[in-house]
């Protein structure tokens, strides 16, 4: 065997006259000898030439030139055969020559791709039925993740191919690698047509990949309506788990990835347990978390709770908590939630300092966040601490808000902010009358810090900071929110002003907080 001639032109002389299907040329070098079975830089053999260029009288004569049984079954270096090759561009008359020389129709590449399959996926019905005459294997796997030609047909939407399959019993059902029937590649990819064939065929719509997934999931997940549509119809049930959490379901694929209308038509089909249901998942939470105000006003409006339950799978104990964990400022999501009755905690004023919300913890504050009683108090006086660089942004409306000085004055608090953060934390506060266990922290603060803590802490408050601490402590909570009331009072501006702790803000450098706020509220609006 010559091999120096197959690289000159990249395949041997015989190759190159089988691939432009000159007869006369290829007759005159078989005569003078040369092989047949000289490969190019691919593997590729002249029988490959002509089997893909469909040169059919040059693949007659190299078949009659064959001395073994085995050259029309010779395989490229990818594991093409001649037969792979015609049925990749549905040259019928030579695949029906191949397979009377004795080709075999379920030979695979070394993808395991089979020519039924090359046959499917180029649309070559006429080839198809050729090769399924001659015995391929409609139920084989036709590809290396066991992808079939019922997928691929389905995937393509061939509705005649399809029918052609099933006609010739191709399994319905057929599974491949990750557990995805041709039904559900119809949901998937939006295949409405095939899948509506293989419904009225009685395939199952709640047939369920290795992760669980239905095709009801991922319809409505990839936002196919007409495909959800369908399946309801058709019978799909939209409370099977669609993961191995048992919390997921087709509402939620629909809620996170921002389809209303998908969303609108699970909603009445939907067992309402996964509201508030323990270990469930509201869907109020995969609106929330895909960012989607569209979606969570329709489920608000249809009656999902805009509190939900705790999620332990996402770690938030409400809906507004995970909205909270949102990398920009928004009031979006977090209004359309209070709009429909969110109940506000200090768990959201705490989150709010993990993640720096400033502006959305004073908005809270002016909602009327409750400020008391807290059974959370430890963990936002930790994410207090952790904020306090930024303490000008969120202390002073809180403590302005009527929240009592008292409940930050723990151990923690005392020993770790700062001297600034603490000087004007007491500034809210009778600090000679605190009781004696705060006391006794702040003289050991003292002796440890700055000399103008120090001079704080041993001074006597004035008589005016104390009327200003019993005037503010006889307003209710709702007149603190905002200083319009106390503008109100029959009082000289000068007194307004020392009642909002003016001078004290003025001196720790603390802008307006009356300005910050009216603009924020009229952006939230």
């Amino acid at each position: 065997m010559d091999f120096t001639e197959s690289y000159s032109d990249t395949c041997s002389a015989v190759g190159l006259a089988a691939r432009e299907g000159n007869v006369k040329v290829l007759r005159k070098l078989l005569k003078k000898g040369h092989s047949i079975d000289v490969p190019d830089n691919r593997g590729w053999m002249p029988v490959h030439e002509a089997a893909y260029h469909n040169s059919v009288e040059c693949l007659r004569m190299l078949i009659h030139a064959d001395t073994t049984e085995n050259y029309i079954k010779t395989k490229t270096f990818e594991g093409f055969c001649a037969l792979h090759l015609a049925a990749s561009q549905g040259h019928w008359k030579i695949i029906k020559i191949l397979l009377e020389a004795g080709a075999d129709p379920n030979a695979p590449t070394l993808e395991e791709t089979t020519p039924l399959f090359l046959a499917v996926e180029n649309g070559q019905i006429d080839v198809l039925r050729l090769l399924l005459r001659h015995g391929a294997n409609v139920n084989g796997s036709h590809s290396m993740c066991g992808w079939n030609a019922l997928h691929q047909a389905s995937f393509q939407e061939n509705a005649e191919i399809i029918k052609l399959l099933l006609k010739k019993g191709a399994n319905k059902e057929c599974q491949d690698d990750f557990g995805i029937t041709p039904l559900f590649v119809a949901a998937q990819y939006g295949k409405l047509e095939s899948l509506s064939i293989l419904i009225s065929s009685g395939a199952n719509v709640n047939c369920q990949a290795l992760d669980k997934a239905t095709p009801l999931f991922i319809a409505a997940q990839e936002g196919h309506i007409k495909c959800v549509e369908l399946l309801l119809s058709s019978g799909a049930d939209p409370d099977l788990y669609c993961n191995e959490d048992n919390w997921q379901l087709p509402i939620h694929a629909a809620a996170q990835m921002g389809h209303t209308k998908i969303l609108d038509l699970l909603i009445p089909f939907t067992n309402r347990v996964c509201d508030t249901g323990p270990d469930k998942v509201s869907p109020v939470y995969s609106a929330v978390f895909g960012g989607h105000e569209d979606c969570l006003e329709t489920l608000l409006q249809k009656g999902y709770s805009p509190d939900a339950q705790i999620c332990l799978i996402f770690g938030f104990s409400t809906p507004m908590c995970m909205a909270l964990q949102k990398d920009c400022e928004f009031f979006g999501i977090v209004n359309i939630l209070l709009n429909y009755g969110a109940q506000l905690n200090e768990i959201h004023l705490a989150y709010c300092l993990k993640y720096e919300k400033f502006s959305v913890f004073r908005y809270f504050l002016k909602k009327g966040c409750p400020l008391s009683p807290w059974n959370h108090a430890s963990e936002f006086i930790n994410h207090a601490i952790k904020a306090q660089t930024n303490y000008k942004e969120w202390l002073p409306p809180l403590l302005l808000a009527g929240f009592d000085p008292l409940n930050l004055l723990c151990s923690s608090w005392i020993d770790l902010v700062s001297d600034d953060t603490l000087t004007f934390t007491l500034e809210f506060t009778n600090w000679k009358r605190v009781p004696p266990t705060i006391e006794k922290m702040l003289s050991v603060r003292a002796s440890n810090s700055s000399w103008v803590l120090q001079q704080h802490i041993a001074s006597v408050p004035s008589l005016t900071h104390l009327c200003r601490l019993k005037i503010r402590s006889s307003l209710k909570r709702e007149q603190l929110q905002s200083d319009s009331f106390i503008r109100q009072l029959p009082l000289p501006s000068s007194l307004h002003d020392y009642l909002l702790y003016a001078e004290v803000l003025r001196v720790n450098e603390i802008p307006e907080l009356a300005v910050i706020q009216e603009g924020e509220i009229s952006e939230a609006t």
